[in-house]
């Protein structure tokens, strides 16, 4: 590769389940029937290889109960090291209405950061996963001395 940087790495179905399982937030995106994407940040677990989120009464809640194909997406990235992944997931999701499971997933203390009541859970069976990793790019990292005369370590 130019510079010596190494290509993007294209993830496998373990790896992207497991960067999943590190993050607490990513995306829902659907598109309604004219085709608009709509796209909102869920804070999220990984339970088993389902994505489950709590969501209130709206746009998204209405995409699952419609049966509308859901995307789901989670990232982290550092700047300054100029690395990152991204992880795409698609499946069927649907809301959970079984008292048992309901009890179960609030072990899991899914607690969405926005302050509105979320009641519903909803779970998106992951049946495709794709995932991309910018590896690290060493370099173009400085240190800034503060105080003259400081020396780096």
């Amino acid at each position: 590769m130019p510079g010596g940087q190494e290509p993007i790495q294209v993830l496998d179905r373990e790896t992207c389940l497991v960067l999943l399982g590190g993050v607490p937030i990513g995306r829902v995106a659907w598109a309604d029937d004219r085709g608009r994407v709509t796209v909102l940040p869920v804070n999220f677990v990984l339970d088993g290889d389902t994505v489950v989120f709590r969501s209130a009464a709206g746009a998204k809640l209405a995409a699952v109960a419609a049966g509308r194909p859901i995307t789901f997406e989670a990232d982290d990235v550092e700047p300054a090291l100029k690395t990152g992944w991204s992880v795409v997931a698609e499946g069927p999701a649907t809301i959970i209405t079984d008292a048992d499971e309901l009890r179960r997933l609030e072990s899991l203390r899914l607690a969405p950061w926005a302050p509105d009541p979320k009641p519903d859970y909803v779970r998106i069976a992951i049946r495709h996963v794709s995932g991309r990793r910018l590896p690290l790019h060493p370099g173009g990292v400085y240190v800034e001395h503060l105080y003259p005369g400081e020396k780096s370590i």
